[in-house]
């Protein structure tokens, strides 16, 4: 006999082994993200398939039907019926300063809470903490009519008031991001060695330089995961601005949304193509920032 013809024989049938098979945990598992990302993305899909056809095409067959034409005329036509540019730099006016309030002062709250020996730390903890779980349509009526009663100089305001103007939606934006902020921050800086805050105070360096030169950057990470989650929820903001502010000219651009609407006549179409284009901003966001976004999320769990 031949050495051709004697048969193979592996290193699994020679140990005895057999080959392994897939664990259903991780095929079930791996169904489930395929199935939620597809769920998750349907309706994006059928938005931008609604935008893409004519209203008048729709209105005949339907929106669940075959196209006959794909245009991007809705996108054009929205863009300057709505006067989206407008609204843009509106939502940025109101968006960038916001998320950059927002962070300076949860950041500094976060480490005086962690990082300094005071008495009402843990009460003012869970302060912070409680106040995510205020729903905002609670609090709208003696709001509004706060809003209405506080002054404000011109320059921040041409009513006069903290009603109707950015610097509103600014303040109270920032006021319902606090909480969420220094409880994210402040686990995070807890995973901060101890030690390293004790070098900086044999070598002299005081508060504020123990804050700025050493916690700061330590805490980048952290800080872009919260600068996009910020801007995200800021920017696609409608109760506020719908709510505080009564001069349609003012309101960000999910405000302008609204403008597309007529009183017994929706265009849908069109309005789906103008929600496209608002989410351009956030997605170039989190684009952007998608690395210091990922290690955010996974660097504080990993430390200790």
């Amino acid at each position: 006999m031949t050495t051709d013809t004697l048969p193979r024989v592996t290193a699994q049938q020679t140990s005895g082994e057999r080959p392994k098979s897939r664990p259903w945990g991780q095929v079930s598992a791996q169904l489930f993200l395929v199935s939620a990302s597809v769920l998750w993305l349907l309706p994006i899909l059928f938005a931008l398939y609604i935008a893409l056809r004519p209203y008048a095409e729709t209105q005949k067959y339907g929106y669940v039907s075959l196209p006959h034409t794909l245009t991007l005329k809705n996108f054009s036509q929205a863009w300057t019926q709505s006067d989206m540019l407008h609204y843009f730099l509106n939502s940025v006016l109101i968006t960038i300063p916001a998320v950059v309030i927002a962070l300076a002062l949860s950041t500094g709250v976060a480490f005086i809470l962690t990082r300094v020996n005071v008495k009402l730390n843990v009460a003012l903890l869970i302060l912070f903490t409680a106040g995510n779980l205020l729903p905002q349509q609670v609090i709208i009526t003696p709001l509004y009519r706060l809003f209405l009663k506080v002054p404000l100089p011109e320059f921040l305001s041409e009513s006069g008031l903290l009603y109707n103007s950015a610097f509103g939606l600014i303040l109270i934006n920032v006021a319902f991001q606090q909480g969420f902020c220094v409880f994210v921050l402040s686990n995070y800086m807890k995973s901060i060695p101890e030690e390293m805050y004790e070098a900086a105070l044999v070598d002299g360096a005081g508060l504020w330089t123990r804050f700025w030169k050493l916690t700061v950057p330590l805490c980048r990470p952290a800080l872009a995961a919260l600068a996009t989650l910020l801007t995200t929820w800021i920017y696609n903001d409608f109760f506020w601005a719908i709510t505080l502010m009564s001069s349609g000219d003012k309101r960000p651009v999910t405000s302008a949304l609204a403008n597309l609407q007529g009183q017994f006549v929706s265009d849908q179409n069109l309005i789906a193509a103008a929600a496209l284009i608002a989410a351009i901003p956030t997605l170039v966001v989190y684009i952007l920032l998608q690395k210091q976004f990922i290690a955010g999320l996974s660097l504080g769990s990993s430390k200790g």
